[in-house]
C-alpha cells in the first residue's frame, strides 16, 4: 500500500510502500499527531521512516488492493 505524507513548506511529498494496513497506519499517525511524537513507519523492506509530527500537512493512504499487473483481457476476446 502507498503512502503519501504531505509536508508543510516543502514542495514534495514523502511517499512510502507499506505492507502495513489501512487501520494501523491510520492509529499510527492519529496517536503521533495527537502527543505530538514523530510518526514512525516501516516501509514494505523494512526500513524505518520517521516524520515530525508538527510538520505534516496531510497523509493519504491507499488501498490495500493491489493494481492488476499485465494485459487485461477486453470482453468478447
Amino acid at each position: 500500500m502507498e503512502i503519501r505524507i504531505g509536508v508543510q513548506n516543502v514542495a514534495r511529498e514523502v511517499v512510502i510502500e507499506s505492507d502495513a494496513s489501512n487501520e494501523d497506519v491510520a492509529r499510527l499517525v492519529s496517536d503521533a499527531l495527537a502527543d505530538g511524537s514523530p510518526l514512525r513507519l516501516k516501509d514494505s523492506k523494512g526500513r524505518l521512516v520517521l516524520v515530525p509530527s508538527t510538520i505534516i500537512g496531510y497523509v493519504e493512504i491507499g488501498t490495500e488492493t493491489p493494481r492488476p499487473v499485465g494485459f487485461v483481457p477486453t470482453p468478447g476476446s
